[in-house]
């Protein structure tokens, strides 16, 4: 299917892999590369990275995965994010310099001489989108990169960047837990022609109704509110809610988080992530489920307890959280 009007090419569903490497305890690089191979196997060919996953681990971990397969591949990566996220301890940087080298190391790690889809990974409010986005296009012009994208963005640097060279993707939070890209983000998107990118489409796994008893002690979700104790109760109480819907679809509740993402529109192409291959199967399958008027109303109408981060204050570009 084509993302957004730049001429991309994806599958209807990616997969995010982050939590192969990064933020979501224990990783299994054996089983991770296989979830890679089953997943071009199953035709979803979308892969999503970024350097900041691992620190640069989760780029070479799909750099193996797929280096004789590359040609099967929309290979999407990020920049932007630097220092240690999950310390607390993140700054952005979108100098023209930066890009220039942040898109060499990623290279370098995935094994390739070129990316699909180059995201930058969170506005920096010390550096005009206008420079970076400038910097993002020599890289078009020099090969290395074939479409631009940007990640949690607000509407009006999306707008500003598009003047620039065409945004083909935006990426951000979205999901039934996770609606704020509907006041206007989305909106200038669709004006625009760009493409909608979801990560977290099963809200970090609460979605799924398949939560471990105790997260694990490095687990990132442990700092998001909506798992927090006085929260968590209330949300699980809502995907029940999903829950019954699913019943009587046959279907579990992150099939239809998904299939809500996706009846979305087909300008959206969700990237739930996993890094075992059960699920990465249990989410292909939602592409071919269809949830009638009243259920998507209904799971609209669906509001959680708590904030998605903890601190809120990215959305004027002052923090970067995780994705």
């Amino acid at each position: 299917m084509k993302l957004g009007s730049s001429g991309a090419e994806v599958s209807r569903l990616g997969l995010g892999c982050m939590g192969m490497s990064f933020a979501y305890g224990s990783t299994d690089d054996t089983e991770s590369i296989a979830t890679l191979h089953r997943a071009l196997d199953l035709g979803i060919t979308f892969l999503d990275t970024a350097d900041l996953y691992g620190f640069g681990a989760n780029e070479e971990l799909v750099g193996r995965a797929i280096a004789d397969r590359r040609d099967e591949v929309f290979l999407a990566t990020k920049f932007g994010i630097v220092g240690n996220s999950l310390a607390g301890d993140r700054s952005v940087n979108g100098s023209p310099q930066y890009v220039r080298s942040a898109i060499d190391a990623s290279l370098t790690r995935l094994g390739t001489d070129h990316v699909d889809l180059y995201y930058q990974h969170r506005a920096d409010p010390g550096i005009p989108i206008e420079e970076t986005v400038g910097a993002m296009a020599e890289l078009v012009e020099a090969g290395k990169v074939r479409y631009l994208g940007l990640s949690e963005s607000s509407a009006d640097t999306i707008r500003r960047a598009h003047a620039v060279h065409p945004i083909t993707a935006v990426q951000s939070e979205w999901s039934l837990f996770s609606r704020d890209i509907e006041e206007s983000v989305l909106p200038v998107c669709r004006e625009l022609g760009i493409g909608l990118v979801p990560y977290s489409p099963l809200g970090r796994g609460l979605l799924t109704g398949a939560l471990p008893t105790d997260l694990a002690d490095d687990d990132f979700r442990r700092t998001l509110p909506r798992f927090s104790d006085e929260n968590l109760e209330t949300n699980l109480a809502l995907v029940e809610q999903v829950r019954e819907i699913a019943g009587r679809y046959d279907a579990t509740p992150g099939q239809v988080a998904l299939a809500w993402v996706l009846a979305q529109g087909n300008d959206v192409v969700p990237i739930p992530g996993t890094k075992r291959r059960r699920y990465l199967e249990e989410n292909w399958a939602a592409v071919d489920l269809k949830l009638s008027a009243d259920d998507l109303a209904s799971l609209s109408g669906l509001t959680p307890a708590g904030a998605r981060y903890p601190d809120m204050a990215w959305v004027a570009g002052k923090t970067a959280p995780l994705d």
